[in-house]
């Protein structure tokens, strides 16, 4: 039997999935996609609006090119988003398009005498919160050269004969509501992105949890190889001793004190088998354990192998329902259930529950105890470091539980029942929920 915790001194850290950074990129980029639909809705509105509702002669034609082209952007962005990748720079790119077709509809409507020329400060900001140092100096430095441009090189835009006469005439409304839509989508825009920027913070200060995890499980393991050389001496040398004891017929006249020596050179066998696993895992490769196998007799061999050690404590399993179910499994498994069921006999020795069931596409196996259950600080930190109630560094059980079941794809969850006792789960993904390769 394999120890969990040179297993999983031989295993790769794993991603989290969904929370990368490259996934807040990816965040990050559909919302602009969202906004350019938003302006893609408002600028056919607002040009049709101008030409027909209020009579200012407009280039139709090449605006309306412009919104299509920009519209045609928009999906081709949005197909690149199924891949859930971004390349490097394709968030500048985005925004430079964007710049480039108001720069055209400007260009095409007055230029700088353009109310709507703000919005370039919606594309400069995005640059500036999106961007890396260095490249958001570039959306900057575009909308300033586009400014310039605009002020020299544009097409007239030609108001009818009352408008610019009255103070409140529609260049005053123009700029009211380019001013309102970049507030408003200023607004809505970093709102999402700070949420994006959250969620990476935390991906990476998890991250930094699961190294400092692995760093301890490492230097954990090499203590539990070393222990493992340094017993194997002292060991031997009982079980000779025990041996020659057995073989006295002094000692052996004695029937209670036989049947102790038989006790101790059994426990012994058990001891030196202990060891071999710890120096037998030590040595493999990683990742070399793991396999399909069928879940119902995994948790009746571990059932019956806990039994088989702790005759005195009780252990109903049901398992009837995992028939025709397999679980991706490693050795290291079997000795967290072992290890999860010692933790329940220590607090139930009146008698426990190993249960497994299938709830949706995962295997949730049960351990269930009638003892004290846990405190609330305790559910808080399920899984940390030295996390228990017999005292400080003696949780390590859980912790390496939850940790098997995280290089497994799954998860631990424990809980206080509400007729006592407490219940410790172990969620994994069934086999056949697994990708193919």
């Amino acid at each position: 039997m394999d120890t969990p915790l040179l297993a999983l001194t031989r295993r790769r850290p794993e991603a989290l999935p969904g929370r990368s950074p490259n996934a807040a990129a990816v965040e990050n980029m559909r919302q602009l996609i969202q906004l350019r639909w938003l302006a893609v809705i408002g600028q056919l509105v607002a040009i049709l609006v101008a030409h027909f509702a209020l009579r200012v002669p407009l280039p139709l034609a090449p605006l309306l090119a412009v919104v299509a082209l920009l519209a045609l952007v928009n999906v081709a962005f949005t197909l690149t988003l199924r891949r859930l990748w971004l390349v490097p720079g394709e968030l500048l790119l985005a925004l430079l398009l964007d710049m480039a077709a108001l720069t055209a509809q400007l260009y095409l409507s007055g230029g700088a005498t353009n109310p709507f020329l703000s919005l370039y400060l919606l594309q400069v900001v995005l640059g500036a919160i999106l961007l890396g140092p260095a490249m958001a100096w570039l959306p900057a430095v575009v909308a300033i050269v586009c400014w310039a441009f605009l002020s020299v090189r544009h097409l007239p835009l030609r108001l009818p004969p009352a408008i610019g006469t009255v103070p409140a005439d529609l260049r005053l409304i123009g700029e009211w509501i380019s001013f309102s839509m970049v507030a408003i989508l200023l607004v809505l825009f970093i709102a999402r992105i700070s949420r994006n920027l959250a969620a990476r913070e935390a991906y990476v200060a998890e991250l930094r949890q699961r190294a400092a995890e692995e760093d301890g499980i490492v230097r954990m393991g090499l203590f539990a190889s070393g222990a493992a050389h340094e017993l194997g001496t002292p060991l031997s040398t009982l079980s000779v001793l025990i041996s020659d004891w057995q073989r006295d017929p002094a000692l052996g006249a004695n029937p209670g004190f036989r049947e102790e020596l038989e006790e101790a050179q059994s426990e012994l066998r058990r001891c030196r088998q202990i060891v071999s696993n710890i120096l037998h895992s030590a040595g493999r490769s990683r990742g070399e354990a793991m396999a399909s196998v069928p879940a119902r007799a995994l948790l009746e061999d571990v059932a019956a192998d806990w039994r088989a050690v702790h005759g005195d404590t009780p252990l109903a399993s049901r398992t009837d329902a995992l028939a025709g179910t397999h679980v991706v499994a490693d050795p290291a498994l079997r000795q967290v259930i072992s290890s999860l069921l010692d933790n329940a006999a220590e607090e139930s020795p009146d008698g426990i529950a190993l249960l497994g069931e299938v709830v949706g596409d995962q295997l949730r196996i049960s351990i269930l105890d009638s003892g004290p259950g846990f405190s609330d600080e305790q559910l808080a930190r399920i899984g940390t470091l030295y996390q228990s109630s017999k005292g400080p560094g003696r949780g390590l059980g859980l912790f390496l539980a939850s940790n098997v079941a995280r290089r497994l794809g799954g998860s631990l969850e424990a809980a206080n029942r509400d007729d006592g006792g407490a219940v410790v789960r172990l969620l994994l993904p069934l086999a056949s929920a697994l990708p193919e390769d």
